[in-house]
């Protein structure tokens, strides 16, 4: 059995082969051809296609049978104590698709060897050598007297904190009080 998962309308559906589905009003006369591209997921028999989050190149194709509104809905408004009553109704339309053809997407071809899939990722690593190992080793493990000097000393100037304003405040009336008072 094929079917497939289609969204249209911010809603989901499902669509299977010969069967019609009703989905939220489309603007589309009797007999125009459909086409739902947005195929979430897709069966046919054993295999079952996952979109992420949609199957690329799938599509569903059906024919539009009817516009169709649904059962009239009544919406009641009322205020208990304050003779408030607003009695609505409301009937949604809804377009009725028969779904024709289910198509899947071409399937990808893969390649065969694993050996042709490293290759063509990673490129060939650096050869390194001992001595280039132990002078990388070297050269950024030690520092020199005249940059450790250099980074003491701009420790030891280091801008001192700006002294807080504790020993005068400002009154309600914006005059200066000191704090002894």
């Amino acid at each position: 059995m094929k079917y497939a998962i289609v969204s249209s309308g911010g809603k989901q559906y499902i669509a299977r082969e010969g069967e019609p589905i009703e989905v939220d009003r489309l603007p589309l006369d009797i007999g125009e051809p459909v086409e739902f591209k947005e195929v979430l997921l897709a069966v046919d028999g054993s295999a079952i296609k996952v979109g992420t989050p949609l199957i690329k190149g799938a599509s569903v194709k059906g024919k539009v049978l009817d516009q169709v509104k649904a059962k009239k809905i009544i919406v009641f408004k009322y205020i208990p104590k304050e003779r408030y009553r607003r009695k609505k109704g409301h009937r949604q339309q809804y377009t009725r698709v028969s779904v024709d053809k289910i198509t899947l997407a071409p399937a990808e071809k893969k390649v065969t060897s694993k050996k042709e899939t490293d290759k063509a990722e990673k490129p060939p690593a650096k050869k390194t050598t001992k001595k280039a190992a132990s002078m990388a080793k070297k050269t950024t493990g030690t520092v020199s007297k005249k940059e450790t000097a250099t980074t003491k000393g701009k420790k030891a100037t280091k801008a001192k904190p700006k002294s807080t304003k504790t020993d005068s405040k400002l009154s309600s009336s914006g005059k200066k009080s000191t704090a002894k008072e």
